[in-house]
């Protein structure tokens, strides 16, 4: 009698999968859109941590699909993240694309 190890599927199993880099950014995107613009909560948001939070930002940033502000604090700038209208495109573009089909 031969052991072999199976995979069984259920309800966890798209738990335990990994998110795709495009599935982040589309999360974050979709978070600062409905108006979640501090680091710390988009981080929560997405559920990341800072330092994969931090190389997003640099990632959107440096696509132009989002911008960043600071205004000023007593002890330091406070950044606040907004989205651009090619970053709505982009959004809008996945999320229609999505609707499409069934994963």
């Amino acid at each position: 009698m031969s052991m072999t190890s199976r995979t069984i599927s259920g309800p966890l199993d798209s738990l335990t999968q990994r998110r795709s880099k495009l599935d982040i950014m589309m999360t974050v995107l979709g978070a600062i859109k409905a108006g979640v613009d501090k680091p710390t909560r988009i981080m929560y948001t997405a559920n990341m941590s800072w330092n994969s939070t931090q190389k997003i930002f640099e990632d959107l940033l440096g696509q132009d699909l989002i911008f960043v502000t600071e205004e000023p604090g007593l002890k330091r700038a406070k950044k606040r993240y907004h989205i651009t209208e090619k970053g709505l495109n982009v959004l809008q573009y996945f999320e229609g694309a999505k609707s499409l089909i069934q994963v």
